[in-house]
């Protein structure tokens, strides 16, 4: 006869395990990426500081850039310059390759700066004096040692050497120029559609648009800018900088603060995403693959 005793016992042990584990599950259920954004904390939150805000006007909307001083000061103060000196205004993004880049400023080299510079010397990388407070990722990839955040930007670095540059990310603002890598001082491209990582390192990246990037993909394929004609494709309105409105012309926005335990959440997130949907995970995410979430200041 079997010992009743045991039997409960067993049956109690056993309760008390699956109550356990069940607890244990629900502890470690991992939040969407939206769950996490929208659960984040006020304080997990960044102004974009206005001084470091473009806005670039077209017929569409407003295209807001939030430039990077940390990494390219001298690039960042070029533009505050030519946006104050409305050097854009009925421009044009005159050159649009599918899923590469739009391209815009003065195609025809017919408007001289005033209080900005001609060209800029390159700041393709940073050499920082020590190591800066960078979120990284679990790995670099093919085109960076290390690769991770800083300050809201998705950058590439070398740890051991303290250099840091920002990545050719969907959304990056960056400096055009010739062959000559010191060449570039008023034309300007936005990354779309895929994210070009070869060109890292190459040119300057000082920006990231952090809204109305559908403004951009909508621009026409083949702009025409023909200044017999008088036609010019994809106008600038202008490009001016969000600290030279008034208050109530401005876009105000928020970032979340890359390194807070919010975005570490949700690079977690995006490593092994929670969906019932996904069948693999593979604990690795790209440093483009991470958007940093933005909204408007309520």
């Amino acid at each position: 006869m079997k010992n009743p005793m045991l039997l409960t016992t067993l049956f109690s042990c056993s309760l008390i395990t699956s109550h356990v584990l069940a607890s244990d599950n629900t502890a470690k259920k991992q939040l969407s990426p939206g769950e996490i954004v929208k659960q984040a904390p006020a304080n997990h939150w960044q102004a974009i500081d206005p001084n470091n805000t473009l806005y670039i006007e077209l017929d569409s909307g407003r295209v807001i850039v939030e430039l990077n001083p940390l990494l390219a000061p001298n690039h960042v103060e070029q533009f505050r310059k030519l946006a104050k000196e409305d050097f854009y205004k009925g421009l044009n993004f005159y050159r649009f390759v599918e899923n590469f880049v739009a391209q815009g400023g003065d195609m025809l080299e017919k408007r001289g700066v005033k209080t900005a510079k001609k060209t800029v010397k390159s700041e393709r990388i940073h050499h920082a004096n020590a190591s800066l407070p960078v979120t990284y990722l679990k790995s670099g990839d093919g085109y960076a040692k290390d690769t991770g955040f800083l300050n809201g930007f998705a950058i590439g670095a070398d740890k051991a050497a303290n250099q840091y540059w920002q990545t050719h990310c969907p959304g990056a603002f960056a400096m055009a120029r010739s062959n000559d890598p010191h060449s570039g001082g008023t034309e300007f491209y936005i990354a779309i559609g895929q994210a070009p990582r070869y060109l890292d390192k190459n040119l300057t990246v000082f920006g990231q648009v952090r809204q109305g990037i559908e403004h951009i993909n909508t621009l026409k394929r083949r702009p025409v800018t023909d200044e017999k004609s008088g036609t010019f494709d994809n106008t600038i309105n202008t490009i001016s900088l969000a600290s030279e409105l008034p208050v109530d012309k401005r876009t105000p926005l928020l970032k979340m603060d890359t390194s807070s335990s919010s975005f570490k959440a949700l690079i977690q997130s995006r490593m092994n995403r929670p969906n019932e949907f996904f069948i693999e995970r593979p604990n690795y995410v790209d440093v483009c693959s991470v958007t940093v979430p933005v909204k408007e200041m309520n």
